[in-house]
């Protein structure tokens, strides 16, 4: 069965996640046009519905990716021991020399590994060197609907360096490294503005709910006239602002030295957090800046994964929960978290509140783990229809086998999709009535042709990007030598669990 054809389908014999109950109830799940039309046991089902026999298969909404970057498919792996700002340095080196068929390529690698492991939709802050392009968001588009996910794209812009946003990393250079850093400056502001316009207006795939946002990358990284370009071309037009906010404490740090206050409350002064805003990783926000974000409606992108991978601390899910702002769950990029399980970012989101406090009755429940990977990230991404499966709302159903070993034996339906799924359990995954992944095999993309085409990207950009590496390796010792000398400066908020005593924890 490789799809369903539009009009009627009944979903027959499965079972059914609901965080009110211990073990999920059967229910029969009736389609029609890739919507729910009703739920309940032993619905009817109009003469030549198509029927999919849910036998010994448990159904839960597709997960909801509330931050990643389709640009890092082909960069998985790069990397060990990176800071983020050791990350941000090797950008040139891992990201670059990309043709139009890599964009594609790369971002097709991590729409099909999301899909074959129950996600079902993606905010993607895309990246291209110097400028975003019409053809290079066209390319990650394609990608998202040849495989058959739903996604928001948002070009990943700025108009710093990173050695021009951290204040003395520039000076601390070399003079050699100076005058190599110099070639990577970022295009005049106006000039990048009007390209992220000319992507925005030539927009053609709404229709697929393949949708487009702005992602002002790192507050600091972007001029305040910058910022409030990147704002306006959003508001102009309805459309999300997107930008990693308080990920690392450089970050932390640097926004005080720069603005005399918090990131966010930079960036409320400059009016750009409203409901359409999204704060990813967060980790360094305080209790007043979650409340900023909170009673402007925006939300939080947590991302556990790369945060732990990537040494940048652990963000207070608890905290952020009951202050009452918003938060999704995402596995950011490939090229830093070195996958795109949702299974495991929600494990990891759990577990990393555990070890905050002793008091458990300060960390995350299973329950609000699995309510934040759904419709907490369902919100982020500016989507009302998707993120639970109820009439009315599109059937983005990931069916997962009750016989694999995550479910031997069925105890706590949602606890155990938090805990014990490791997405081997995934059989099916259908987006809006479709399956796009049946039977473990995906359904519009052969998987052995793209393994291929990737191994041959890779050895193509490994010699192309020769001197970008280099450049990389006389460069990393200074910036992890400075970079981690600002991190070690006061802020009044700690993250890190090797300072516990410290205040804020």
């Amino acid at each position: 069965m490789a799809s369903m054809k539009p009009g009627f389908t009944i979903i027959r014999g499965g079972r059914l996640a609901d965080a009110s109950l211990r073990r999920a109830a059967q229910v029969d799940i009736l389609i029609k046009d890739g919507v729910i039309l009703e739920m309940g046991p032993g619905i009817a089902a109009p003469e030549g519905a198509e029927v999919v026999d849910a036998t010994n298969l448990l159904m839960h909404p597709g997960l909801i990716n509330a931050h990643t970057h389709g640009h890092g498919g082909l960069a998985r792996g790069q990397g060990d021991r990176w800071t983020l700002e050791l990350l941000l340095a090797a950008a040139p080196w891992i990201s670059g020399g990309r043709s139009l068929q890599d964009k594609k390529l790369s971002t097709l690698i991590c729409a099909a590994e999301m899909v074959s492991k129950g996600c079902t939709a993606a905010y993607d802050l895309f990246y291209e060197f110097p400028l975003p392009s019409k053809e290079g968001m066209a390319a990650a588009a394609e990608a998202y609907q040849e495989v058959g996910m739903r996604a928001v794209i948002a070009p990943m812009v700025a108009d710093r360096t990173v050695y021009e946003a951290i204040p003395g990393l520039f000076d601390s250079l070399p003079e050699p490294l100076r005058n190599d850093v110099q070639k990577l400056r970022l295009r005049p502001p106006e000039e990048t503005l009007g390209a992220i316009a000319e992507v925005l207006d030539a927009w053609e795939w709404a229709g697929a709910d393949i949708r487009t946002a702005v992602a002002p990358t790192i507050p600091h990284h972007c001029s305040d006239a910058f910022m409030c370009g990147c704002k306006k071309l959003a508001k102009d037009r309805g459309l999300g602002l997107h930008s990693h906010v308080g990920e690392s404490k450089v970050q932390a740090v640097v926004g005080m030295k720069r603005y005399g206050k918090t990131l966010i409350q930079h960036l409320d002064s400059l009016g750009l957090i409203d409901e359409d805003f999204t704060a990813a990783h967060a980790i360094w926000l305080d209790d007043e800046d979650m409340k900023i974000v909170r009673d402007h409606g925006g939300s939080l992108a947590h991302n556990p994964g790369s945060n732990m991978r990537l040494g940048n601390g652990m963000f207070r899910l608890k905290k952020a929960l009951e202050i009452g702002v918003n938060v999704g769950i995402g596995t950011d990029g490939v090229n830093c978290s070195d996958n795109g399980n949702m299974y495991e970012a929600m494990r990891y989101a759990a577990m990393l509140s555990h070890i905050q406090t002793p008091d458990n009755t300060r960390w995350a429940s299973v329950e609000e783990v699995y309510n934040a990977a759904t419709v907490g990230s369902a919100q982020a991404l500016g989507f009302k229809d998707i993120g639970a499966l109820a009439p009315g709302m599109k059937a983005d159903i990931v069916f997962l086998d009750l016989h694999s070993f995550g479910w031997i034996p069925h105890n706590w339906t949602v606890n155990q999709i938090v805990h014990a799924e490791d997405s081997s359990g995934v059989r099916h995954t259908m987006i809006g009535g479709e399956f796009v992944y049946y039977d473990r095999k995906h359904t519009k993309l052969d998987i052995t042709k793209l393994a291929r085409e990737a191994e041959a990207a890779r050895e193509r950009l490994e010699g192309l990007s020769a001197g970008m590496k280099g450049l990389y390796e006389r460069l990393e010792p200074v910036v992890n030598s400075f970079c981690p000398g600002l991190a070690a400066q006061p802020y009044h908020l700690n993250r890190y669990m090797c300072d516990a005593g410290a205040n804020g924890i």
